[in-house]
Formats: structure tokens, sequence, C-alpha cells
């Protein structure tokens, strides 16, 4: 069984930007919602949310610049320039007006999608993370042990991009999920998935990724640190993975938009593939609200 067989009555689009070529798949009818995936991971990670929202939305999952099937070159990983992507996919799609969904790296992206362009955003839901700016700002002892992987990353190459590559993307899930308390869920074909695009290539840019975040990311999340966002947004979080641990989640949302509701999970950093039916109510709670 094929990963398109997690995703039936989804079809395939190619879209090219202004700097990649972004996989997308879509389905459903309705109001827009945009799902962004995070790290180490595709599209494939929405396999069992992305098919129950589409009976009521209008559902696309994206492979964010870098990951999965989308372009792997090029040289800017900025948030900016990856939320631009999306903007331009919905657009290419129909989609002037959209919620936005993402976990992880996608979360980031769209949030600042949300900054970027507010005006196309009906709401966004966050997936265990913080602000970047918040997480790196109050970064101590524990969190550097926790997400090691966030100082390692940003080194200049060749040096983490060698050692993803000694370690394979099993290896690297194995330290991510021990670091972030979780526990699996993950399906077969799933993995499968992740483990197929794990390449040089995407490694170098998940790296470049990271670089990002620790570098022009924070320049623009610093020059909108007096702008608050107007549109709802919800922050979902693992109770047992580092953001739970260690942030308070919902408060960190609230200095930075106005809007804010949060739910905890009993989970840790995977929450929509270890915990799927609490992630799918709540989001569908969520967006039923804000409609």
């Amino acid at each position: 069984m094929a990963v398109k067989d997690l995703f039936p009555g989804f079809a395939a689009r190619r879209v090219r930007t202004a700097g990649a070529a972004i996989h997308a798949l879509s389905a459903g009818r309705g109001m827009p919602v945009l799902l962004l995936h995070g790290y180490p991971q595709t599209h494939a990670m929405w396999h069992a949310i992305a098919p129950a929202l589409a009976r009521e939305y209008t559902v696309v999952c994206a492979d964010l610049r870098g990951y999965g099937d989308s372009s792997k070159h090029g040289a800017d990983f900025s948030k900016r320039a990856m939320a631009a992507d999306m903007v331009t996919v919905m657009q290419r799609l129909g989609h002037e007006r959209f919620h936005v969904i993402g976990h992880d790296r996608g979360a980031r992206v769209a949030h600042r999608l949300a900054r970027d362009h507010g005006a196309r955003v009906a709401s966004i839901t966050v997936i265990d993370i913080c602000p970047t700016l918040a997480m790196y700002g109050r970064s101590d002892m524990a969190f550097a042990r926790a997400y090691w992987h966030w100082f390692f990353f940003i080194q200049p190459a060749p040096l983490p991009e060698t050692l993803l590559a000694r370690i394979g993307f099993d290896g690297m899930l194995a330290l991510l999920t021990q670091a972030t308390a979780g526990r699996g869920g993950f399906d077969k074909r799933a993995l499968a998935e992740y483990r197929r695009c794990f390449t040089p290539a995407t490694m170098h840019a998940m790296c470049e990724d990271y670089r990002a975040s620790a570098g022009i990311d924070l320049d623009h999340d610093r020059a909108d640190a007096n702008k608050k966002l107007t549109m709802p947004l919800l922050a979902i979080w693992g109770t047992r993975g580092v953001v739970g641990k260690q942030f308070d989640c919902e408060a960190e949302w609230k200095r930075v938009a106005r809007n804010v509701r949060g739910v905890a999970v009993d989970c840790g950093h995977f929450v929509p593939e270890e915990r799927p039916r609490e992630t799918l109510a709540a989001m569908r709670a969520f967006l039923k609200e804000v409609a």
C-alpha cells in the first residue's frame, strides 16, 4: 500500500513559486485549510487528519521548500520565503483566504505567513511550538540538552549534514523521539515516505531551514515584536514534550497574538501522529468556532 493510499481522493499538484517548486495534495470542498508538516517529515504526517477534514473543508497538504517532493535547491530558507511559497500555492489552487495549520517547522512557517499575509489568513493553528524568538530567548541548559539539534543543525556545512548522512533517518528519528518524549504512533507507510525523502539534498535543506531560524527569521520576528496577530490562534501542545514541560505555551502565544486558545494533549512532540483523534477534535472545534 503506497503513501498515496493514505490520502484517498486527493489530487497531486506541483506549483512553481518565485523560489521553489512545491508538491501539494488537495481534496474536499468548503473553506480552504492549509496543512504544513514538521521536521523530519513530509505532508504524509497528516494522513490521519487530512481525509477527515476534507469531509468538511477544502484541504491542501504541502511539502515545505526543501522537504518531501518539493525542490531542494536555492539559498533562501527563511520562513518569509517558505510562507510566500504557500501563498502562491493557495492562489494557484484558487484560494485567496484560508485557515493555516502547522506542526513544528510548518508551524513556524504558518506564524510568518500570518505575519506577512494576515489578510489571507482566517485563522492559524500552531502545534507544539512557541514563537521562535521566545524559545531562543528563553534558552537554558535544560532546553539546550533537549533541543540539542537546534544548536547543532545551525553549525556551518558540512558538519551537521555529515552526521545526518551517517546516522540516517532512523537514527535521527530515534534521537528526536527520545529527546522530545515522542511515543511513536507513526504509520509504517508514512515512515517509509519520510525515509525515502531523507536524501543528502534534503538533509542540507533541513539544516538551512534551522540556520535561517537562528538568523534572518529572528531579525524578522524582532521587527514585528510590537505587532500582535489579530486573527484567531489555536495553540496545541503535548504535555510530555519539551514545549509542554519547559514553556507556558498559551502565555507565549498571547504575547504575540490577541485572540488565543490553548489545548494540551497527553503526548510528546509528534502530536498529530501520536494523538490524531484528540488533535482532529481540537482542530474541528476551533475551525467551527471561528467560522
